[in-house]
Formats: C-alpha cells, structure tokens, sequence
C-alpha cells in the first residue's frame, strides 16, 4: 500500500496542471445551495436535492430543475456577491500559492456557475480564462433566462471533457484532479491521478473509490516542499 501511495504522490509532484472541482473543495459550501437561500428557496431546492440523491436525476436535470425553482436575477447575484463573503476552505490557498510557485497551472472546473466562481478564482490569483463552469443567461431586463447548455460541465461526464480538452488542445502531460463528489469521481477515467477531499464533507462512496483520499491540503503541500 506504501508503495501504491509513493507512486501517486510522484504523479502528484511531476504534474503540470491540477484542476480543482469548487463547491465543497476551493470553497466550504456549495455555492448554489447559498443561492437558493439567499433568494428564499432554500427548502425547495433541498428537497430537490435529496430526490436527486435518491433517485436517478441527472445533472443537468438537476440543475435545470434547481434554476428553475431559484430564478436568479442579474441583480440578485450581484447583491448575492456582494453580501456574500468567501469561506476558503482551510490550506486552499497555500496549496494553490505553492502549485503556482512550482510553474503548476490550476485550474477551477465546476458545475456551479461563472459568475459565483469569478470571486473565488480573484482571490487565489487564477487566471479567469483558467475557469470551466455553467454560465447563467439573463434577459436584458436582467430576468433569468436560463443557462448555457452548451458549457461541458453541464452535464455528466463533463469535468473529464475538460481535462480531455486540456491534454488534447493545450498540451498538458500530467493532470491531477481533486474534487468531493460524484462528477469529480467521474474523472479517474482521463486524469493521471484522481485525490478525494473530504475536509468539508465526506463522501462515502468517494472515500471509498478515490485511489487517494485527503482532508487537509496540507499533506500535498507539504509533498511539494519535500
């Protein structure tokens, strides 16, 4: 088991590029739950969510129904980001300060939204063309008017159509991805090395399936110093 774990953690120091899943990994929350209760829709998009972990809801047609309850307006997101203040979670932005100070490019794959997910890539100096996410479409009233379903990360499988387009088109040889839930699972597949996080929440099923499980950033960070 040693000997598996020396081999990722060589994956881990030799990458070149890391993508970070968002809600529940960069940042503590999810960042569409704190949405809806900004808008008041708390309870019904929780009890969306619940049905959707029961049942056999895809992504897209969770988050299809989820923007449908919430109905987001142009200027309520603003006021959302404006009264809203970033919960980092605990070592992120070391980890990211160190992965940059070692010419690692990161990058935020996510199937929250652009416009939640700016703030958070603004505060760890990652550059905003480094952001693959949902884009929220609004009417020039500033009403909701949907979201962009072209994006990859609306769907499932996604988050490996990103980092396939990033070893493909940008040339990148040895991606590693972290993420806590079941879409970031979904790219064990295509990254060089897939890590579970569980330092916000913890995911049985993604404790259980991730070659590499972590809670505290620290422990990579402290890989790449050695």
């Amino acid at each position: 088991m040693e000997s598996d774990l020396s081999k990722l953690k060589l994956i881990w120091k030799n990458a070149d590029a890391v993508t970070f899943d968002v809600d529940s990994t960069v940042i503590q929350e999810e960042g569409i739950d704190e949405l809806a209760k900004f808008c008041n829709k708390e309870k019904d998009v929780a009890a969306l969510t619940n049905r959707a972990m029961q049942g056999n809801m895809t992504f897209r047609q969770s988050l299809v129904e989820r923007l449908n309850i919430i109905q987001p307006s142009f200027v309520q997101i603003k006021q959302f980001l404006a009264s809203h203040p970033l919960k980092l979670s605990p070592g992120i932005k070391l980890l990211i300060e160190t992965l940059q100070m070692n010419k690692k490019q990161v990058f935020l794959v996510s199937g929250g939204f652009r416009s939640l997910i700016v703030p958070v890539a603004t505060a760890l100096d990652i550059p905003l063309e480094n952001i693959f996410a949902n884009r929220l479409k609004f009417y020039f009233t500033g009403e909701y008017a949907g979201f962009d379903e072209d994006q990859p990360t609306a769907e499932n499988g996604g988050k490996a159509k990103v980092i396939s387009y990033l070893k493909k088109d940008k040339g990148f040889k040895t991606i590693v991805h972290i993420g806590d839930g079941a879409t970031d699972l979904e790219t064990v597949t295509v990254a060089d090395l897939f890590i579970g996080y569980g330092g916000n929440v913890t995911r049985e099923s993604i404790k259980e399936q991730s070659p590499w499980f972590i809670t505290d950033f620290n422990e990579l960070v402290n890989i790449l110093f050695l």
